[in-house]
């Protein structure tokens, strides 16, 4: 190559670096600028916006508009809105109905792993790099409102939705939730916070009349929405259920009184699409917003002649919606450019995610990491050649998909060799089995907690004829194991990796990565155990594939929450009901001793907090990470309460032979039970246990407290 052409090689190389550089430089200063506006400053400009509307268009405005957008009111200079979902990454439309919807779509979009996986992170700083990068391509799209993050707790192992949410434990849900929120929002898009309120099955949703006390809501089911709040979500979304016996798209005690009152939301409140039935009660019930058009609130004029509804209610929902609209700059809103290197960065965030997330369950004779003297390793199962990932509004295709057959044979080269349905020889004669097993979750269904037929009958070929067995779960929720898991040599719990979890699947097994997820749901052994089991009508059975003409005629039919506060680990805790794998539970390839458990003193700080300290050390061979969870047992109480409840957990990273002092604080919150009588929280005196382990059943370091 000549000098001249090295030279006008080199100047380009530099112009294209300068170029990404500056682009990025840019869509940094944007974000950095951007700082929503206070509830008084947005206040004062929605309260001078209503005063020049119409009563048409106050009525137009509290419907939505072409099923996924605030209305535009061009004379206002109000423009149109676009939302999307969902929690995972930005769900790419298209088309919806007779809408084109090409506008607002994006070429593509990062598939992350499901928000179930990113929970087993435990990792809240990892929580608000995923959402931020998920707010980010919904800036490049135009989005202004992601209907996300979903929150609703994980009750029993059958719900569809499952993976779209982050587990079972309210406390680890909300300081997930709360990163999740800042992340997103420090995009300039919209959080919404979904669905609210014990939206906790897909079985006829939209019929099912979720009966729970309030002691119960308060302590398991509204942690998650109380720190969202606090973290700033500017919208919430309803649910399609009722609660005690009223849909809670029109309910004013679960709008009026749980949210706004007791809550403190202050922005805006939407209903989910079609579900919401009474106009009066809707205007009334602290609603804003009922989508995808007004069905409910279609004869709106009619309701203000009748006296049913007043002209005040509708300025209370127009207002509420404003006020959400200046102040997260909606009317300002500038689509950030397209950017490679944005994407290369989701891409990273994504992986990274699944390397923490995924959990290993069981690892016989240390099997894994696989070595090199294995030399046949046989592949099979149905989602070894295509991904795995959950459907409905959440579903996320993604880009550049990395397969798990072809990211093994990247980390294991020609040792690797599949089959879909593989030889009884084949299975007998390989030195590793790798079986993937899975299910297709899904928004709108209830799928059950067995496998399907097919894949049970397969993993109990390859377990029952070759002892090195190691089986893949992809799945969004918990599955039946327990006809095979002692049979299997080792268990590793993938979830939905995303488009490109494979890489860190493979990974984990080849001991690059070294596992440190850990469940945020418990495993039961049969769902009989579970805390939900009996929540289909009786003599009913799960349906498969939306059913929304079915469920038109059906009747409202009620889920007793019969557990009360007990639920998830609480559940088996409480009834001695040993679970197949643990809340809190995930190995590793290396060990970590707990040692020197110190708490401040008996007595709050000025600042209400109660300092408690303790060392971990890696004592093994390999650096890896462990996720230390602190519990608070109340021995004694005049209330029923929890064996433990998890109030702590810390995630640290250690080379062989470091140690590190893990230093949490508790809340006077953390010790307190929701007294229904005063409406508010109480702590009793008295003694109290705090507990420190490596999972909820794997408990390291004790000691007692008199709290006075």
């Amino acid at each position: 190559m000549n000098k001249e052409l090295i030279v006008l090689v080199s100047l380009l190389i530099v112009v294209f670096l300068l170029y990404n550089h500056t682009k990025a430089q840019s869509i940094k200063k944007e974000k950095e600028q951007f700082q929503p506006l206070s509830y008084e400053q947005a206040d004062e400009i929605a309260d001078s916006v209503l005063a020049l509307m119409t009563l048409d268009e106050k009525i137009a405005y509290i419907g939505g508009d072409r099923s996924f957008f605030l209305r535009p009111i061009p004379r206002l200079n109000l423009s149109e809105v676009y939302m999307t979902d969902a929690t995972q990454g930005v769900h790419i439309r298209g088309k919806f109905k007779d809408y084109d919807l090409t506008k607002y779509q994006l070429e593509k979009s990062t598939a992350f792993p499901c928000p179930l996986l990113l929970a087993a992170t435990w990792n809240p700083e990892l929580t608000y790099k995923y959402a931020e990068a998920v707010g980010e391509e919904c800036r490049q799209g135009g989005i202004g409102i992601l209907l996300g993050p979903g929150l609703n707790s994980y009750r029993h192992s059958q719900c569809g939705r499952n993976f779209e949410y982050f587990g079972e434990d309210p406390f680890l849900r909300a300081r997930l939730i709360e990163k999740y929120v800042q992340g997103v929002q420090s995009t300039g898009t919209v959080a919404t916070l979904k669905h609210f309120l014990a939206n906790n099955t897909e079985y006829f949703r939209r019929k099912s009349n979720s009966m729970i006390d309030e002691r119960t809501l308060h302590e398991i089911y509204l942690p998650p929405f109380k720190a969202g709040i606090h973290a700033g979500a500017r919208a919430v979304m309803t649910s399609y259920n009722l609660l005690n016996g009223e849909w809670c798209g029109q309910s004013e005690y679960v709008i009026d009184t749980v949210l706004r009152k007791q809550l403190g939301f202050k922005w805006l409140v939407m209903t989910d699409w079609w579900s919401v039935y009474d106009g009066e009660k809707l205007a009334k019930s602290g609603q804003d917003l009922e989508m995808p058009f007004a069905v409910a609130l279609k004869d709106a004029h009619q309701l203000l002649q009748d006296g049913k509804v007043k002209i005040e209610d509708i300025d209370r929902m127009v207002k509420s919606i404003l006020r959400t609209y200046f102040s997260m700059k909606l009317h300002d809103q500038k689509k950030l450019p397209p950017d490679d290197a944005m994407y290369e960065n989701h891409e990273l965030i994504a992986l990274q995610s699944a390397r923490e997330g995924i959990v290993l369950l069981k690892n016989e004779n240390a099997i894994l990491p696989l070595t090199d003297n294995l030399k046949n390793i046989l592949v099979t199962g149905d989602y070894v050649k295509k991904n795995a990932m959950g459907g409905g509004s959440a579903e996320v295709i993604g880009y550049h998909q990395r397969l798990m057959i072809d990211e093994l044979r990247k980390e294991f080269g020609d040792r690797i060799f599949s089959a879909d349905n593989p030889s009884l020889e084949q299975i007998k004669s390989a030195d590793v089995v790798l079986c993937n097993v899975g299910t297709l979750d899904s928004e709108g269904w209830d799928r059950p907690f067995e496998l399907p037929e097919d894949q049970e009958n397969k993993v109990r070929e390859c377990v029952n004829n070759n002892p090195n067995t190691i089986v893949v779960v992809t799945s969004g929720s918990g599955v039946k194991m327990t006809n095979w898991n002692d049979k299997a040599k080792a268990i590793i719990y993938a979830w939905y990796v995303g488009q490109n979890g494979n890489t860190a699947l493979a990974e984990i097994l080849s001991g690059k990565t070294n596992p440190s997820g850990k469940l945020p749901i418990t495993i039961e052994k049969d769902f009989k155990d579970s805390p939900g089991f009996g929540y289909l009508p009786e003599g009913e059975t799960l349906y498969k594939k939306w059913n929304d003409k079915v469920e038109k005629g059906r009747p409202v039919y009620d889920v007793r929450y019969t557990e009360g506060i007990f639920s998830g680990y609480r559940w088996y805790e409480k009834n001695n009901i040993e679970p197949l794998y643990p809340f809190g539970y995930g190995l590793s390839y290396t060990e970590f001793e707990y040692s020197d458990l110190r708490v401040s003193k008996d007595q709050f700080h000025e600042q209400d907090v109660i300092l408690v300290s303790f060392t971990i050390k890696n004592i093994g061979k390999k650096k890896g990470s462990e996720i230390a969870q602190l519990y608070i047992q109340d021995p004694e109480c005049t209330v029923p309460r929890p064996v433990k409840e998890l109030k702590g957990f810390r995630k640290v990273d250690l080379i062989p032979g470091e140690n590190t002092t893990v230093e949490m604080a508790l809340q006077k919150q953390d010790f307190s039970f929701w007294n229904p009588k005063t409406k508010d929280w109480f702590i009793e005196k008295g003694r109290f246990n705090i507990f420190v382990g490596s999972s909820s059943k794997d408990i390291k370091l004790k000691k007692s407290i008199e709290l006075q």
